[in-house]
């Protein structure tokens, strides 16, 4: 009985410690940006703010976390930053239309969310809130924005980090300043360190690159590879508005761009992108592709599921900016995989 009774013990203490994932299965879908202001403000106010996730909540609910880069606050006041061109805010009514979507978790990290300044910011936040949506990577503190967001999936804790690095830069946080995480190295690798004692996975995002390029500048490789050093399993990127390549790097998987998802511009460059799910188990085990149409000359500001050849033409363009890294992708059964073999890795070879 004695030795039953310590077997039962030392099992029950197994499960509770922190950072292990004993064979537990979850699945994330990551989209681009999203920004439900613009050119989209007209077709919003007739069509309802759930217009733009109607072709795509259905993919967006096959999972237990969907995750997007809110690239504007969602906010009807403010002061505005006029110290740039491009000036965007959402209705309070965004909130809502990105919960019903299927979302989960949104980045705020990017040169967008302060333009409306703090009280913006700060609307933004609580307005989520309200709506059940967890946010990462802006606050009114550099510690507040450092801070991760833990969701809780069975048990199974994901822990979420956003950071920018992109202009202007005094949109970023400091002690005293409301604003948004800069993706400075000693600070995601401290977050990333401190978050994986507390989660099983940590996702984490940045807000990088050059617009409208297909390749990564060096140093979103660094910082990539700097998070999954310190323990990051996810690497997301967005504010290229274009798709980017994937990479297996060591145990962890790097999206270096997901290009656009719901955006309210008329970009010709952006017209594909893909929404990625990503299974984890024991690290990343798996992750399928799901091709859109973003254009919105096209789509009018719905993106669009893409299947068949169409689907296949998205998937062969990412394969080539991804080549590189010897990324492979192969149709199975109409589903677009990045292979993994039996170990659990993604093959490159």
């Amino acid at each position: 009985m004695r030795f039953l009774t310590k077997f039962i013990f030392c099992a029950v203490a197994v499960f509770l410690i922190p950072g292990q994932s004993f064979a537990r299965v979850i699945v994330i879908n990551a989209v681009g940006d999203i920004m439900l202001a613009g050119s989209v403000t007209s077709t919003l106010k007739k069509q309802g703010y759930d217009y733009p996730f109607a072709a795509t909540a259905a993919e967006l609910h096959k999972g237990d976390i969907s995750i997007g880069n809110l690239e504007s606050p969602i906010t009807q006041g403010g002061k505005e930053f006029t110290g740039k061109k491009y000036r965007f805010r959402c209705a309070p009514q965004s909130a809502h239309a990105l919960r019903n979507a299927g979302f989960s978790v949104v980045t705020l990290a990017n040169n967008h969310m302060m333009d409306f300044g703090a009280s913006a910011l700060e609307e933004t936040r609580q307005l989520l809130y309200r709506s059940g949506i967890s946010f990462a990577g802006a606050g009114r503190s550099l510690a507040e924005a450092r801070r991760a967001t833990l969701i809780n999936v069975r048990g199974i804790r994901v822990a979420f980090l956003a950071y920018s690095l992109t202009f202007p830069d005094h949109f970023y946080a400091t002690a005293k300043r409301p604003g948004t995480a800069p993706g400075i190295s000693r600070f995601y690798r401290e977050d990333i360190a401190a978050a994986r004692k507390e989660a099983d996975y940590v996702v984490v995002s940045f807000h990088w690159g050059t617009e409208s390029a297909s390749q990564p500048r060096p140093y979103q490789i660094t910082a990539a590879h700097g998070a999954i050093d310190a323990g990051a399993d996810v690497v997301i990127g967005h504010h290229p508005h274009v798709l980017q390549g994937i990479e297996r790097y060591k145990n962890g998987i790097v999206f270096y761009s997901l290009g656009n998802f719901a955006f309210g511009s008329f970009s010709r460059y952006s017209d594909r992108s893909v929404i990625a799910r990503i299974t984890l188990e024991n690290g990343v085990k798996g992750v399928e592709l799901v091709p859109l149409n973003v254009l919105n000359r096209e789509v009018h500001f719905q993106p669009q599921v893409l299947s068949g050849k169409k689907g296949q033409r998205v998937i062969d363009h990412l394969t080539r900016i991804s080549r590189r890294w010897n990324t492979l992708v192969s149709a199975t059964d109409g589903r677009f995989m990045v292979r993994f073999n039996g170990d659990n890795r993604v093959a490159w070879k």
